[in-house]
């Protein structure tokens, strides 16, 4: 929120300097952005008067003009302005003035016409950004009188980024309560008095949305000019808060929202149709904005309506048809209490933001409404005059009950490390507008209407904080107890498993956890979780797996000729079920391009299904994985032939292999890709390590070569292996598969290695023939292996 520190001082002056001000607003939570002054730096500029004007003689677009600017002569200057005409009070600068970006004022001569200074414009001093003629200055304004002491220019403007919970000081009552409170200096609030009725008309107005609106206040004006201008004081304070003129209506209900905070709207009394019902919106009901922009109203959207058609979106921005124009002589005011859940996300969600919902998502003082008639109603009746009802104030809901907070000094104490006086705590808590009752070391406070952020004790004890300052807080080492809870060996760390990826070459990546719904129909046929507010059209479902967030991370990275790219992701997954949704921790990984980094040292040939599998193990391994088994699978997304499920105790828990020929095809990626994704919760839970006692005994290898179908996995020849061998089988490797020439068709042979070894003694000849027997009799009648001879 913008606002003139001149305008914030008529309300409450402490005697500090501007720095001080906005270092003190930004150490009690009301961070300052910006500071800056209301005009340029500029000087010698006066009010001024053309008395005489005529045509250029050799320009069309240029007038010599006769200005009396305090001097005993007029002067004379050459003006292209379009609004130059006689009798226009403007600014202008005298020779030997300086504007803005040091541009001195000299004598000139326009096409031939000697020119004795500058009329100007508000841009050319500073005060706006457009180029649009001379800026034009009251009738009553004084001749020859300095234009920075005219218009109080020695000002400075104030940006304050306020936190959503703060909405209270979103106006100048509010910030001058805040200044007010930290200076203990006195805020003299504007005295509003009750407008007398003249008229006794009365607009009626039925609330049938009453929690959406509990409270709606309306009045009518009757017989108002609205083609009089509003006065210039209320233009700049407007100006200097970022709003522009508009009319005197308009301008009068901006200036009542900044100065009180209270959001108010004017209808034009001779568009309305009978009475103002505050409704829910009706099905394909339309709304044309005062912006242009038709809308088609949700369902659940409040407007205010009369009797034949929507007139406004309620809380957020009135209707073209029924808005007040230059034709207007009679209005409706409006000032209502909104409740926050029912604005909030109702503007974004047609693409608006305004002024009014930006505070009513915020929360307006529920008790504000009245005040803010009055205050509109004296304002519009001295400027626009006309004759005002009475007000008509419909309550839908009691809202006049206190809300008690109780805050205890024991409790206070103990958050802030510090035991500050009774008396003190006391005077802050009613400097803040509380009503409190001291009890017993504890105070009971009734929170004000406009403290929407104050509902329990930690509440209060921040405002404690904030008033009695930060930097006033003790700093000390905390003494806390310690209590150690014991880690399980058996569960590996997160970053045990994320130093072996980066070990092994690959590189972390974070992606959003909102994906394309066609990217992620690619992967996975399960129904996703839409997002009901998504961020855009390709962020609209929650991911049921890592992969295709990693893969458009390495579609970006070939895009920009990576021509070897590894990556891996630990996050959430979601997936929907019948009681809510799933969120399961995986972690995945892809690799792509050479097998090793470009060198003339290194082998320069592609990754494969094997390379991936390798750092698969090492990660089972690092986790202590000893049972996982690779059985050959599918999924959506991958190779039909270069697919395995890893599974554990007979359930799966992850899927390794090779990108689906068709899915690298349609991601433009020059050569295969390989992944995998792992559920974390199943891989980080592995086994101890435990010591074993290494034997001294000579090991005993055996080979043999088996005859089997092609369609027998190894890990089912090396299970075999494992529980027919004996309890001093060590090893099993498989170092030699063969099919071609001397073997049946559909059939390969396997040379196995098997290692035998006793830690107490050496195995004789018999006893490693027993084994190998055994093992070959298993495998014949297991898997119809045959001994290679």
């Amino acid at each position: 929120m913008k606002f003139s520190e001149n305008w914030l001082r008529e309300w409450v002056n402490p005697a500090i300097t501007t720095e001080e001000l906005v270092a003190q607003m930004t150490m009690a939570g009301l961070e300052v952005d910006a500071v800056e002054p209301v005009a340029g730096d500029f000087s010698n500029v006066v009010v001024a008067e053309i008395v005489a004007i005529e045509q250029h003689p050799d320009a069309d677009k240029l007038r010599v003009c006769q200005v009396a600017c305090g001097e005993e002569e007029p002067v004379q200057v050459v003006c292209g302005a379009p609004n130059a005409r006689l009798g226009l009070k403007a600014p202008f600068a005298k020779v030997g003035a300086v504007l803005p970006g040091d541009f001195a004022i000299k004598k000139a001569k326009l096409r031939g016409v000697p020119s004795f200074g500058m009329l100007c414009g508000a841009s050319e001093l500073g005060m706006e950004d457009q180029l649009d003629g001379l800026m034009e200055l009251p009738a009553d304004a004084p001749v020859g009188a300095c234009l920075r002491d005219y218009l109080n220019l020695n000002d400075t403007v104030i940006d304050v980024d306020l936190t959503p919970n703060r909405g209270d000081c979103l106006s100048l009552l509010g910030l001058a309560r805040e200044v007010g409170v930290l200076n203990k200096a006195d805020v003299n609030t504007v005295d509003i008095p009750a407008v007398s009725a003249a008229i006794d008309t009365i607009l009626p107005v039925s609330v049938e949305a009453a929690e959406d609106c509990p409270r709606y206040v309306g009045r009518v004006i009757k017989g108002i000019d609205i083609s009089r201008p509003t006065p210039p004081w209320l233009v700049e304070k407007l100006r200097r808060s970022g709003i522009r003129s508009i009319d005197a209506v308009v301008d009068v209900t901006n200036y009542v929202l900044l100065e009180l905070g209270q959001p108010m709207h004017a209808f034009d009394l001779a568009k309305l149709d009978g009475q103002i019902r505050v409704r829910k919106a009706q099905a394909e009901e339309k709304l044309t904005l005062l912006d242009g922009q038709e809308i088609t109203l949700k369902p659940d959207a409040l407007v205010i309506a009369d009797n034949s058609k929507a007139l406004a979106l309620a809380g957020i921005m009135g209707g073209e048809d029924s808005g007040v124009n230059e034709n207007t002589q009679d209005i409706v005011l409006e000032s209502a209490f909104f409740a926050p859940i029912a604005i909030a996300g109702r503007a974004r969600s047609y693409g608006l933001h305004t002024d009014s919902s930006h505070r009513f998502e915020r929360g307006v003082d529920y008790a504000g409404q009245v005040r803010a008639i009055e205050r509109a109603t004296a304002l519009l009746l001295a400027i626009v005059g006309g004759e005002a009802g009475p007000i008509h104030e419909v309550a839908a809901q009691d809202l006049s009950a206190a809300k008690n907070v109780t805050l205890h000094r024991e409790r206070l104490a103990q958050v802030l490390g510090l035991d500050i006086e009774r008396a003190e705590v006391t005077e802050i808590l009613e400097r803040l507008g509380m009503t409190v009752v001291v009890s017993n070391d504890r105070w009971v406070c009734d929170v004000p209407s406009y403290r929407f952020d104050i509902s329990i004790e930690a509440d209060l004890i921040e405002e404690i904080a904030r008033i009695y300052g930060y930097n006033r807080l003790p700093t000390r080492n905390l003494t806390v107890p310690v209590v150690f809870i014991p880690r399980q060996e058996a569960i590996s760390p997160l970053q045990r498993l994320r130093d072996q990826l980066l070990g092994l070459g690959y590189q972390e990546a974070i992606t959003y956890s909102f994906i394309e719904p066609a990217l992620q129909a690619r992967f996975c046929d399960d129904k996703p979780v839409d997002v009901r507010n998504p961020i855009s059209a390709d962020m609209s479902v929650m991911r049921t797996s890592l992969l295709p967030g990693l893969i458009n991370a390495l579609q970006h990275n070939v895009n920009r000729q990576q021509s070897r790219v590894r990556l891996f992701e630990t996050g959430l997954r979601f997936q929907q079920q019948a009681d809510g949704i799933s969120q399961q921790k995986s972690v995945a990984g892809v690799i792509y391009g050479s097998r090793q980094a470009e060198s003339w040292a290194n082998d320069a040939g592609p990754v494969d299904f094997y390379d991936i599998k390798g750092d698969v193990e090492s990660l089972l391994q690092a986790c202590g994985k000893a049972n996982v088994q690779f059985v050959a699978g599918q999924h959506k997304a991958l190779h039909p032939g270069q697919t395995a499920v890893l599974v554990e105790d007979g359930e799966p828990i992850g899927v390794v292999g090779s990108l689906h020929p068709e899915l690298v095809k349609t991601l433009g990626i020059a050569g295969p890709a390989f992944v995998f994704e792992l559920s974390l919760d199943r891989i980080l839970y592995g086994n101890v390590p435990n010591f074993k006692a290494l034997s001294k005994f000579p090991q005993v290898r055996r080979d043999i070569a088996v005859i089997i179908d092609k369609a027998v996995e190894a890990s089912r020849i090396r299970s075999v292996v494992r529980q027919h061998a004996g309890e001093w089988q060590q090893e099993c490797i498989i170092f030699d598969v063969y099919a071609g020439q001397g073997i049946e068709e559909g059939k390969k042979s396997l040379a196995l290695g098997i290692t035998f070894q006793h830690p107490e003694r050496s195995l004789t000849d018999e006893e490693i023939q027993q084994a190998i027997d055994a093992v070959v009799a298993a495998l014949e009648k297991e898997v119809s292996a045959k001994l290679r001879n």
